[in-house]
């Protein structure tokens, strides 16, 4: 299997430093003494280095005093790639590593009191990664026991929901790939095979189209399709039923994520049931008035409620069950969500899905989602595919 993906290049090292300024400026805004960054999504935002998830401390500090040295901490083992992240190499990070037989958390307090007020102990208020494991944070407490903590999200949320030119440029690649795969999986054969084996050819399409790594293939046929996250099962795929296809993974960090409904006829040509039609084309013009409700402006929830309305009137809501869509860039779900009750206005660069969706528990169920960046006047639609019904002989 080959790919049909032209190289895309991932974000500028010489970006980093600026995004380190950012969080820096957001958090001396935000009254803190310092972000303290574990492994994940932010860490990557920050300093372009994907760490390993391991029980060993992996942390950057990063001061918010103007001319504090930031400095990733990682354990001695990892400090090769530590020492290859974008940042580093640019030198917009130093880098201290730490013996197996040390404590990272007296390390990270030293490295913090140095850059504030020369003492651990008066350390006034850090944001620590939403996600870090509650033993760094109780680790962190111990040695910083004056502090006041609070989330990085409240910080760097403003700085990832706004994506710059090459966070859009790799979110289309990702679309463009993921439209190549649903494309090619629609054209090929279906009918006896299992969800199951097909969702393995989705995820081997993913990366031969360019994807570092496939992150989900949900291939739900037949009364599944009524399951919006179903795993794929070895229920054999038969013709005269649909199939949910939604699938996704990331290119250079960056993820994609796209749904497209299928009826598969098989050999004996059978057409979708009028019903069905029906139910899709209600889902249809809901996609469409809430892709055509976004601009600059715009909250939220307000996205949300242009497909649910249309849902509604059609006698569907109890079916639609779930958020219109999620913010998308380093992660498949992050800020902001398109849902009831998010009352945040949406800005230029912002970037989410679009996916309504009607279930109907034990018969079957359709969705159709979207990448789509706010753009300065309207919304911009990374993925291509057609959203009609894709009939297919299978």
């Amino acid at each position: 299997m080959t790919s049909e993906a032209a190289p895309v290049a991932g974000i500028p090292a010489t970006r980093y430093a600026e995004r380190l300024a950012g969080a820096r400026r957001e958090a001396a805004r935000a009254g803190l003494d310092a972000l303290l960054v574990g492994v994940g999504a932010d860490l990557r935002y920050l300093t372009g280095y994907e760490a390993m998830p391991l029980e060993r401390l992996t942390m950057l500090v990063l001061p918010s005093m103007d001319g504090a040295a930031a400095t990733l901490i990682a354990p001695r083992l990892e400090v090769t790639p530590a020492r290859g992240s974008a940042a580093a190499r640019t030198g917009a990070i130093e880098i201290a590593t730490w013996e197996e037989t040390e404590d990272p958390m007296a390390l990270v307090a030293s490295r913090l009191a140095t850059a504030t007020r020369g003492r651990a102990d008066e350390v006034a208020t850090v944001a620590v990664s939403d996600g870090l494991r509650a033993a760094f944070v109780l680790g962190l407490q111990r040695v910083l026991p004056g502090a006041r903590f609070s989330l990085t999200s409240s910080v760097l949320r403003a700085l990832r929901m706004r994506k710059d030119a090459d966070e859009v440029a790799l979110l289309r690649a990702a679309a463009a790939a993921a439209d190549r795969v649903v494309l090619t999986i629609a054209n090929g054969r279906l009918v006896g095979r299992t969800e199951a084996d097909v969702a393995r050819e989705v995820r081997e399409r993913l990366v031969a189209e360019g994807h570092d790594r496939a992150e989900f293939s949900i291939v739900a046929s037949g009364p599944n399709s009524a399951s919006p996250h179903h795993d794929a099962s070895d229920r054999v795929i038969a013709g005269g039923e649909p199939i949910v296809l939604d699938i996704g993974g990331t290119v250079h960090g960056y993820a994609s994520d796209t749904t497209r409904t299928l009826w598969v006829t098989g050999p004996e040509d059978a057409a979708p049931a009028p019903e069905f039609l029906r139910l899709y084309g209600v889902l249809q013009a809901a996609q469409q008035a809430a892709t055509a409700a976004v601009r600059p402006g715009v909250a939220c929830d307000a996205i949300d409620a242009a497909a649910r309305d249309v849902i509604t009137d059609a006698g569907y809501g109890p079916w639609f069950f779930h958020r219109t869509g999620h913010g998308i860039g380093l992660e498949g779900h992050e800020d902001p969500y398109i849902v009831a009750g998010n009352g945040e206005p949406l800005g230029a660069g912002m970037a989410f899905s679009v996916e309504p969706g009607i279930y109907l528990e034990g018969r079957y169920g359709a969705r159709i989602e979207d990448i789509v960046v706010c753009g300065e006047t309207g919304p911009d639609v990374l993925n291509l595919t057609t959203r009609d019904l894709l009939v297919v002989r299978g």
